[in-house]
């Protein structure tokens, strides 16, 4: 018997990319769609740039690039295109009429590495919803299909158009996942309700996709999360607690990257896991330092946290892979504190610590008190949630001097 050996053939794509102003670097955003698509499993062929005052509303592109692109397909025997935008329903179906071959936009190659990347059932969950969402905007040009749907209860007759059941399947389907996903945010702000009633801080670890969040938690706190060198290596958020040199405890949260023109149904989708960063009490901004694009990055991450309305928070950046920096470097205006280091070699996370327990002292009340013997468990408790200075004991009780947070202050006063 002879086996044959089947293999997936891999797609080859031509990017596309309409420059509308002067200042707008189209070629380093379509380096980030072939590093997205690389992601996907595509592998991109040529690059194709066109200038234009505004993009074509009916096609994208005009007529003279359609036609060089489509010599371009049939020359590199590639059998896709993606736009660097995110298209209409109008000019999606125009494009794919007038290229006969796959057109994809960034917003739905964003959603596929998302699908093949969600872990959790909400991550899951979110995903779906934000892929139902994009689908429920572009059932337009399934007006002509009719589905013959029999008579009887519980349907609308025969004749009903494939458009209309369609958008009805997926309203339905959308409320259902948006009632799955309220139950998990339900049980996300549980969650953050414990842990604030257990006195941690936390601070939310945010940054451009593949900045090296996932590595930093690891090295910190060895969490086993997924770290890898390509773009979105990880949604689901993880929090774990790091302990700092002198015993206070701070909860570290990873949260998915963000990139630019992050499509709006993904923002949407992922509000409950992006609100990490805006319940936080810190803002840990990682940015790859060695990456050419990395002031560009930085300023997408702030509009995002704008956008989330994640402001106001003390914030330290870390300026990530030292290891791979040449010249003199970028600079943190925005930041309260600025820490150079590698994630992956440790160094400078001794510095980004000790900046860490600075952070906690600025929130913290010092005191000094002599507590007797008989409430010594309250010496614990200010071990546990702040810092304790120094303990002298005496035949009278124990004399304290610590910084505890304001908000347990009270409960730890000796009577």
């Amino acid at each position: 018997m002879q086996f044959y050996e089947f293999k997936e053939t891999q797609e080859r794509v031509i990017l596309i990319g309409v420059q509308t102003e002067v200042g707008d670097d189209v070629e380093a955003s379509l380096d980030e769609l072939e590093e997205l698509a690389e992601t996907a499993g595509a592998e991109t062929v040529a690059k194709v740039i066109q200038n234009r005052e505004a993009v074509h509303p009916g096609t994208y592109i005009g007529k003279g690039k359609i036609e060089e692109v489509a010599s371009l397909l049939r020359a590199l025997d590639a059998n896709g295109v993606i736009c660097d935008d995110e298209l209409s329903p109008a000019q999606l179906n125009n494009l794919e009429r007038e290229l006969d071959c796959k057109v994809m936009d960034r917003t739905l190659l964003i959603l596929d590495i998302f699908a093949g990347r969600a872990v959790s059932s909400e991550g899951k969950i979110q995903v779906e919803l934000a892929q139902l969402r994009y689908r429920a905007a572009r059932l337009v040009g399934l007006r002509e299909s009719l589905s013959r749907l029999g008579g009887g209860i519980g349907t609308r007759g025969p004749g009903e158009k494939k458009l209309e059941t369609d958008r009805r399947l997926i309203r339905t389907r959308i409320s259902a996942l948006k009632a799955e996903l309220a139950q998990v945010e339900k049980h996300r702000e549980l969650i953050r309700g414990k842990r604030s009633r257990g006195n941690l801080k936390t601070a939310a670890i945010v940054g451009y996709t593949n900045a090296g969040k996932s590595t930093l938690l690891n090295t910190l706190t060895g969490a086993g999360i997924l770290a890898e060198d390509k773009l979105f290596a990880t949604l689901d958020p993880t929090t774990r607690v790091l302990e700092l040199k002198d015993g206070q405890q701070i909860l570290l949260t990873d949260t998915v990257g963000f990139i630019r023109k992050l499509p709006h149904h993904l923002v949407e989708a992922f509000k409950s896991t992006l609100e990490e960063a805006k319940y936080a009490d810190y803002i840990i901004h990682v940015v790859d330092a060695s990456n050419p694009q990395a002031e560009l990055q930085m300023f997408t991450v702030y509009e995002t946290l704008r956008e989330l309305g994640a402001t106001g928070k003390k914030i330290v950046t870390l300026l990530n892979k030292q290891d791979q920096v040449t010249g003199s470097g970028i600079r943190d205006l925005k930041a309260d504190y600025t820490v150079k280091c590698s994630a992956r070699t440790g160094e400078g996370l001794d510095e980004f610590k000790d900046v860490l327990a600075k952070l906690l002292a600025e929130d913290q009340i010092y005191l000094e008190e002599l507590y007797p013997y008989s409430e010594a468990g309250k010496i614990q408790k200010i071990r546990e949630f702040g810092s304790l200075l120094s303990e002298e004991y005496r035949e009278d009780g124990i004399f304290v001097k610590a910084r505890v947070p304001a908000e347990i202050f009270v409960s730890v006063m000796p009577k």
